[in-house]
């Protein structure tokens, strides 16, 4: 059983909320990146950006790694790693940018409004 704890933002504010299957199963193989149609999730009339995640172990979804594989990279200042000094290197660990069953938080951003408010339709869920 797959299970993805949802966070949505909205310019006015953010919103939390967990989906299991059936609902988790719409975001199986999608990328980061991709559009999501709201009825996925029960909010008809919106549709939702993916713009990043993490996995079982809290490492992140990284846009630029294919697959959803687990990678270790070496990085400089950017993206998972803030150099404490200019020019500072490290290898860390990523996730790559497809959704799998080792997803657990999947990060979400509004890119079309529905008629009702988003607090408004899972709040009665």
């Amino acid at each position: 059983m797959v299970e993805y704890k949802l966070v949505i933002s909205d310019r006015a504010a953010s919103l939390a909320r967990t989906v299991a299957d059936p609902q988790a199963a719409g975001f199986l193989g999608k990328r980061i990146g991709e559009t999501v149609g709201g009825e996925v999730i029960g909010a008809s009339g919106y549709t939702f950006r993916i713009t990043g995640g993490t996995d079982k172990s809290g490492f992140p979804l990284r846009p630029d790694v294919p697959g959803a594989r687990q990678t270790r990279l070496y990085v400089g200042e950017g993206f998972g790693f803030h150099a404490p000094r200019d020019g500072q290197r490290k290898r860390r660990t990523f996730r790559g940018n497809t959704i799998s069953e080792d997803t657990v938080q999947i990060c979400l951003v509004v890119d079309q409004k529905g008629s009702k408010p988003l607090a408004e339709l899972f709040a009665a869920q």
